[in-house]
């Protein structure tokens, strides 16, 4: 499947489709831009206005010099004042015009991003880094504003400001003047181009290291325990240094690199500056230029130039920004794996029963998971799924939720193929306790209400006490707003398997799915969890996905999976007389019982 995202850093040119891409989200609100583009052209104009009235005001304060004061300067002056005015309010007026535009279009961004990043497929994520994909989205979302200030507050009024400059020197003077200054701004640009392009690789560089460099941050912390427990502070920080020197090399050649691109940047600007002013000095000298004249083609160049010399590092932050922005977009380009059909349909559940036809799966081409498999699931009854590690029962029910797609086969419920119905309406009839529970960084009542948002407390209370887990919240002078930590860190493992219990419990789904959900507990939890499980799957159609084969000894019908392929199926009982597969592991976890 192809990845967008996966792998850009191997790209060190910008990609201006990231700008096209954003052009879309900028056009829902095109008069807002219009009306900032006439108010950025209103205050270009009367900063270019400046330099014609000094002119105006210094030629007749030349030919009035007697005088200390005349009319015609004194309202010259004042209007010069005034169109130094008009410039600022107009750009503010631009910029608050335009800031709806810019920051609703982020908004609409970020809620499509996060959207998408729901909708990815579990493999995505399962392969992601999730502080590099933290700092991409951080980079991302920062730098279109800083693009979209760049583009409109800078590049587009350097460039008319430019134009207009440039005829009027064409237009009230020597073409030499005009020629001189275009050449200079070629000249500038070619260099400045040219130079960043080269300049770029270093800004990946930079994002990389500093990406992986969050990714190590992130990880070590989450793992806190683990590096404590093996004393391994000082190799995590070693990881991390090396990450940094990356990271430091790269910032080295980026500033020196940037210093080269001043200087030359700056020798350009200079050289032709001077050679201006000596023309004009020249043209005053012969008398074929006023004073005027001469002050006037020095305002101009110094207005000109300032921002020119601002658009060289302009263009480099554009660059850069292009660079985050992509990353940004790729993301929304990535393909999703799993996808509704065009014509998919809610589903029709009446009973909840389950079947498997034939299906097989695999995560790699080379890697058969599972191969052809059928069974049924009768509705109303348990199953458990057991066998050896490896041999694909998660992988089940990561099918059967439409995580993945099997290669070949179908999955039905109530003999409606899943692909054939909607996402949304497959996974609301479906409940799931996975075998380690991440709970949300919120108190204990949120997590269980997360499975029904719109539920009361006396539907939370009663979903704690089916799961077992209300003692310990009313025990608690907080109760229900007990704080879990971070992935529920601050309970047990028996505490948040309940808690996933009675979230479950409060989604009162039709078919329910325990994957490994005892097999971390010790045996006094594992009692208690496989009590609420019991009261739970009564009347639904349960699935308990199982390594410990004491834990499905009461399932109505056991499934054997072993290599891709169900070799032994029946109740316990049956199992054991057939003194097969399931009869060797038994034996072998009863000894071990009995060792321990």
């Amino acid at each position: 499947m192809r990845s967008t995202y996966s792998n850009p850093d191997t790209e060190f040119k910008p990609k201006w489709g990231a700008a096209r891409a954003l052009w879309p989200y900028l056009w829902r609100y095109r008069i807002r831009v219009l009306i900032g583009l006439v108010f950025l052209v209103a205050a270009k104009l009367a900063n270019i206005a400046v330099p014609l009235l000094l002119k105006q005001v210094i030629d007749q304060l030349e030919q009035n010099q007697n005088l200390s004061l005349v009319i015609v300067p004194l309202g010259l002056i004042i209007a010069y004042g005034l169109l130094r005015l008009a410039s600022i309010v107009f750009n503010e007026l631009r910029n608050v015009v335009f800031a709806k535009a810019s920051i609703s279009s982020i908004h609409t961004i970020s809620l499509e991003l996060f959207k998408q990043l729901h909708r990815l497929s579990l493999r995505f994520h399962l392969d992601r880094k999730t502080g590099a994909l933290s700092r991409d989205i951080e980079r991302g979302t920062r730098s279109i504003m800083h693009f979209m200030r760049l583009v409109v507050f800078s590049i587009i009024p350097t460039f008319f400001e430019i134009i207009v400059v440039i005829g009027i020197l064409f237009a009230q003077f020597d073409g030499r003047f005009a020629l001189v200054t275009t050449v200079t701004i070629v000249l500038y640009g070619l260099f400045t181009f040219f130079i960043t392009q080269w300049r770029t690789r270093f800004r990946v560089e930079m994002n990389q290291a500093e990406s992986n460099s969050n990714t190590n941050v992130l990880d070590s912390l989450l793992n806190y325990e683990t590096v404590k427990v093996f004393g391994n502070e000082q190799m995590e920080t070693q990881r991390l240094d090396h990450i940094m020197s990356k990271w430091n090399k790269a910032s080295m050649q980026s500033t020196m690199s940037l210093s080269f691109l001043n200087v030359g940047q700056a020798f350009i600007i200079a050289t032709g500056l001077t050679i201006l002013l000596l023309m004009a000095a020249q043209g005053v000298a012969d008398g074929s230029l006023s004073l005027g004249d001469f002050v006037m083609i020095n305002a101009f160049l110094i207005q000109l130039y300032i921002p020119l010399n601002f658009l060289g590092s302009i263009y480099r932050d554009i660059t850069h920004s292009l660079i985050d922005m992509q990353r940004l977009f790729d993301l929304l380009d990535e393909e999703q794996e799993v996808v509704e059909s065009p014509d998919a349909k809610p589903l029709s559940l009446t009973t909840g029963s389950i079947e498997f036809k034939n299906v097989s799966f695999r995560y790699q081409d080379d890697l058969p998971l599972l191969d052809t498999l059928s069974f049924t699931i009768p509705s109303g009854t348990t199953t458990a799924i057991v066998g050896p590690s490896g041999s694909g029962k998660s992988t089940l029910s990561r099918l059967l939720f439409r995580f993945y797609d099997p290669q070949a086969g179908q999955i039905l419920i109530d003999g409606q193929n899943i692909k054939d119905c909607t996402l949304d309406s497959l996974r609301a009839v479906m409940g799931f306790v996975p075998q380690e529970s991440v709970l949300f960084n919120e108190s204990i009542g949120y997590n269980i209400k997360y499975g029904a948002s719109d539920a009361t407390d006396e539907q939370m209370h009663l979903a704690a006490k089916r799961a077992q887990i209300d003692g310990l919240i009313e025990s608690h002078p907080e109760g229900y707003n007990i704080l879990v930590g971070e992935r529920g860190l601050k309970l047990s493992g028996g505490e948040k398997q309940r808690v996933a219990i009675a979230r479950m419990v409060m989604k009162q789904a039709a078919i329910l799915v325990f994957d490994e959900a005892t097999s971390s507990l010790d045996s006094r939890s594992e009692k208690a969890i496989q009590a609420a499980i019991r009261d739970v799957s009564k009347g639904n159609t349960s699935i308990i996905i199982a390594h410990r084969l004491s834990t499905v000894v009461d399932a109505q019908q056991i499934l054997v999976l072993d290599k891709g392929q169900i070799k032994e199926s029946g109740t316990h009982q049956t199992l054991l007389d057939q003194n097969g597969l399931y009869a060797q592991m038994w034996q072998m976890q009863q000894a071990d019982t009995l060792s321990a």
